[in-house]
């Protein structure tokens, strides 16, 4: 049987480590490592896209990494209960012709009992920074 650790229900420390296993995963730009955090069916609304399972959240993430370049994402804890977490977020990237954007959202996150996620449904808008007023 697949399992996440930690497992829900979460605590105040397994949701903030829960968290930042997730950052760190995002981080690596590694669209396979990033799919194992979640369910085979796992459900996504990412903006205004829909992505259902592992094999949409390779090609989401392979195609969001090869647009977004120089990436670098922070996250942190906002709330949980027992089998859900709520995050806010930022993160800069670089587009190809060289202009810089930081994009802030929210993530509310559901995980089943494996502690894989089921469903993330993320909010987010871009804001186009100079590449000085970068601080990730």
């Amino acid at each position: 049987m697949e399992q996440k650790h930690p497992l829900p229900p979460f605590t105040l420390e397994t949701a903030k480590q829960k968290i930042q296993m997730a950052e760190d995963a995002w981080n690596s730009q590694n669209p396979k490592k990033v799919s194992l955090a979640y369910t085979i069916d796992s459900e996504w609304r990412n903006r205004s896209t829909f992505v259902n399972g592992r094999e949409e959240i390779v090609k989401f993430l392979s195609d969001k990494w090869k647009r977004e370049l120089n990436y670098k994402l922070k996250k942190e804890y906002w709330s949980h209960t027992e089998n859900r977490i709520a995050v806010r977020f930022e993160y800069e990237y670089q587009t190809k012709d060289g202009n810089w954007f930081r994009a802030y959202g929210n993530e509310n996150w559901e995980f089943d009992e494996n502690g894989l996620m089921k469903k993330r449904y993320a909010s987010i808008n871009d804001l186009e920074i100079n590449e000085s007023d970068r601080y990730l």
